[in-house]
């Protein structure tokens, strides 16, 4: 039985960060689905949620007034929520270039502010971004040209981390995003990408379905209504949107345990997505996001399994070893600060960061019943603009 739930453990473990990626990869080789990309100019609305956000609402705003499309096509909504540190009063002074604002005196949350603000457009598409990522000036031109195909209902675009001051943690988070993206590339070439990119996605706006109020990933829940309605997701890097890594665990701690407890939520709150007659786009789900909350206990269950098994055999030995010094990377890097250069330790560090978050996420979704009230720590604006 050890020697089963060591089995299973690995098996699961190699499944979820090796064996999907590269099943992923060759159902896009040979089962290509393209999109029939073209010129598309139909009315969009740009749609961002912000709360006390006047440190930044301002660089946002010119990065969106600055966007490469007809003025006379485009809305530019702010909504507010629940703003009291002069967001609402910076928003309108740009009221004159185009930017609306939809305040809310009392804050419920993201979810529940898209609703309304979705609400109040009649728009064909919806372009959704966050506060936070500066937008290149052709980001929208690029997603829209996707919806010239019409199976196409909802388009993710790119998120590209800057270079500038990136510390060695950063550059580990960097490496794990490049790999995350490389997999969201192949799902939308097959069919469609699970998630979107929270920090500028579009949809059709007949496509859009009221999620619930407490919804924390909303840039999960929106696409898979999209696909559950018969449309494709895809992912379009040519839409680029500008950010910086997280400096240190800290600040990239709050971004994925809040990610987990999301993914968690979407299990309970969501069951119409795991039926597989139903969604096109199951084993995906499953495979990217089911499983990666169950990966840290199943690298706990492989090491103690390890251990017990290591005086059995020699290949045990040599497994185990093998894990010890995955997991003493992090720890040289700690004592020894020059050591964090190196890629070992510098891509160790963050796999362990990130599979430590999920546990922390778990627990988090378990305990919170405001998670879905983002709480960002900001850092100081003359030294960076990315929470």
């Amino acid at each position: 039985m050890i020697e089963i739930a060591f089995l299973a453990a690995l098996a699961a473990l190699a499944y979820t960060f090796i064996g999907y990626p590269s099943l992923i990869w060759m159902l896009a080789q040979c089962f290509p689905c393209a999109v029939h990309r073209g010129v598309y100019e139909p009315r969009v609305a740009v749609i961002i949620v912000a709360h006390n956000e006047a440190a930044r609402i301002g660089s946002k705003l010119e990065s969106c007034v600055a966007l490469d499309y007809p003025k006379e096509k485009l809305r530019i909504l702010v909504a507010s929520d629940g703003s009291d540190d002069g967001t609402n009063e910076l928003v309108t002074t740009y009221t004159a270039r185009g930017v609306h604002l939809l305040a809310f005196a009392v804050r419920r949350g993201k979810a529940a502010c898209l609703n309304d603000a979705v609400a109040s457009c009649d728009h064909e598409i919806l372009v959704l971004t966050d506060t936070r990522q500066r937008l290149d000036a052709y980001a929208i031109r690029y997603l829209i040209e996707n919806f010239a195909d019409p199976f196409v209902g909802a388009a993710s675009g790119e998120l590209v981390f800057e270079t500038e001051g990136m510390t060695e943690f950063g550059e580990g988070v960097d490496a794990y995003w490049r790999y995350e993206k490389f997999i969201r590339k192949q799902e939308s070439r097959f069919h469609s990408v699970v998630g979107m990119t929270g920090a500028l996605y579009a949809l059709r706006r007949e496509c859009f379905r009221e999620i619930p109020a407490d919804t924390i990933l909303d840039d999960v829940v929106i696409p898979m209504n999209v696909v559950m309605s018969g449309r494709r997701v895809v992912f379009e890097n040519r839409a680029r949107a500008y950010d910086l890594p997280s400096r240190d665990h800290r600040e990239e701690k709050l971004r994925k345990v809040r990610t987990i407890a999301g993914n968690c939520q979407l299990i309970v709150a969501h069951p119409e997505f795991f039926a597989p007659l139903r969604n096109p786009i199951f084993f995906q789900l499953v495979s990217h996001k089911v499983l990666r909350l169950v990966a840290p206990f199943c690298m706990a269950l492989l090491l103690i399994t390890n251990v017990v098994l290591a005086p059995r055999a020699f290949m045990y030995q040599c497994l185990l070893a093998a894990q010890l010094l995955a997991y003493a990377l992090p720890a040289i890097g700690v004592l020894w600060p020059f050591a964090r250069r190196w890629k070992g330790v510098k891509l160790a560090t963050v796999f362990m960061s990130l599979n430590w978050f999920a546990v922390l996420g778990v627990v988090e979704f378990l305990r919170n019943r405001n998670a879905h009230l983002w709480e960002s720590k900001r850092r100081s604006p003359t030294k960076d603009s990315r929470v």
